[in-house]
């Protein structure tokens, strides 16, 4: 039995999709040999990956295949360049939500897309084309690349809906708004392909505290929860007695007042704690209604439009936590203690992304990347994201035995309050595939020259009390 033939079945299935995007046999094995080696490889080095997919480890020249590969110069017969691969795994996401059954007594179903970007830091880099300056951990600047994605949730379970990584040095880049606005309109443009209309709200951070981005989610007649910084925004904002007074946002947060109280179980440092751990914090929610008068044609071309929205102003402090409130805003309205716990619901699924980012980079290495073009740096890093895809329809659901056998081996303690995440299940993956590349090895060798040598079949029979 040849190694390259080992594993196959539901990593198969899952890419069996991109087979329309490809033009020959040859380029459809190193496309699916790639994403077995950054599964298995676990970085976005060429040579890592060749040295980890059997298909290409067996060749001299597997890691100049790759390299060929993400640079576009052997698959001119096919469309697998970054745009067109994360556009089908926007597509397998839409049609996964269009499967789902819909939640039993929910009166709408609902869909959260929560944007953000992430940096890509190459702080050593000299030679990688078009380098930007983004900030590292510790704010300082260091030489980069950003990307901008959308990460779409529902209850059990998330799809990949955008991706984008640019440069404000490459020639065709005009500014970070336009590119914010190309993924609202892409997105906003898919979504009229689902099957099921549903609610559309989008969460924000900080970076989208936008009046610009604000006005093309109205447009597109869904709603967001963004956090602000622009505590100096004039809005009107109605007082204690319901009247309603001119001022600034921080103005108002002298009139904002209890609307709930909740628990939740959060990763972060309270009181005297010198780490963050998950524990139960306390929560209170504190509201106010705001309106926003605003021009319908900021930042593009046209006359005034003068537009006037309803909001909410919504702060959310946990009690004893070294961090400070979140500050929201909302054009969802916040009227009772229910409204006001699913606003602080949405936006903790924030993190969601927060975790999809620490996932690809930490488990898949993609700030490892060691390419110098472009292109290329974006073909890898858009295949990391479709390895990341296979990662998370593997983890829907933890009573799969496949999924606590592949949290067993990447150290997960088998507790059921304490569920394995993508990073363990990639691990155990990770463990697995090695073991099976290792073994198919041996064999070939076997196969060969009759037999392991004997200090190595001694050495097996050590650790295994078994022969190979």
């Amino acid at each position: 039995m040849s190694w390259a033939t080992t594993w196959t079945g539901p990593l198969q299935d899952y890419l069996q999709p991109y087979d329309p995007l490809i033009g020959d046999q040859r380029t459809r094995v190193t496309f699916r040999a790639i994403i077995k080696g950054i599964l298995s490889g676990g970085r976005l080095i060429c040579q890592q990956i060749a040295r980890h997919a059997p298909e290409l480890a067996q060749s001299r020249y597997g890691a100049q295949r790759v390299i060929r590969f993400v640079q576009g110069e052997s698959t001119q017969r096919s469309a697998l360049d970054a745009d067109h691969l994360t556009a089908k795994l926007r597509e397998r996401a839409l049609q996964q939500w269009n499967a789902r059954e819909p939640d039993e007594g929910e009166a709408e179903e609902e869909l959260w897309l929560i944007m953000d970007e992430s940096d890509l830091r190459k702080p050593y880099a000299q030679e990688m084309a078009d380098l930007m300056w983004v900030r590292d951990l510790d704010g300082d600047l260091v030489p980069g690349y950003r990307t901008l994605n959308v990460l779409s949730v529902t209850p059990g379970w998330r799809g990949l809906l955008y991706h984008r990584l640019f440069s404000s040095q490459e020639t065709s880049f005009v500014s970070e708004p336009h590119e914010v606005q190309r993924a609202l309109q892409t997105v906003s443009a898919s979504l009229e392909h689902v099957s099921r209309e549903p609610v559309v709200s989008w969460v924000l951070d900080r970076g989208f505290d936008d009046v610009a981005v604000w006005r093309t989610i109205w447009e597109q007649e869904a709603h967001m929860v963004c956090r602000i910084s622009h505590t100096e925004r004039l809005v009107a904002y109605q007082d204690e007695q319901g009247g309603w007074q001119e001022g600034s946002i921080e103005a108002a947060r002298a009139h904002l007042r209890p609307m709930a109280k909740t628990r939740s179980r959060m990763k972060l440092r309270l009181g005297v704690q010198k780490r963050p751990k998950r524990q139960t914090v306390r929560v209170e929610i504190r509201t106010c209604p705001l309106r926003l008068s605003y021009d319908g044609n900021v930042r593009r071309a046209g006359a005034k439009a003068p537009k006037r929205q309803a909001l909410w102003l919504v702060e959310v402090r946990l009690v004893k936590a070294q961090r400070e409130p979140w500050l929201l805003v909302t054009d969802r309205p916040v009227e009772n203690e229910a409204m006001a716990e699913q606003i602080f619901r949405m936006y903790r699924q924030r993190w969601a992304i927060e975790d999809a980012f620490k996932y690809t980079k930490d488990c898949l290495g993609w700030e490892a990347v060691q390419v110098l073009d472009l292109k290329a740096i974006r073909g890898l890093v858009a295949l990391a994201w479709v390895a990341a895809g296979f990662l998370y329809e593997m983890g829907v659901t933890l009573e799969w035995p496949e999924i606590q056998l592949l949290g067993r081996l990447g150290g997960w303690d088998g507790r059921v309050d304490r569920p394995p995440g993508q990073t363990v299940i990639t691990r155990g993956l990770q463990e697995m595939i090695h073991s099976l590349i290792t073994y198919a090895m041996l064999k070939d060798y076997i196969a060969q020259h009759g037999g392991l040598p004997p200090g190595l079949s001694a050495l097996i029979r050590d650790f295994t009390n078994a022969d190979l």
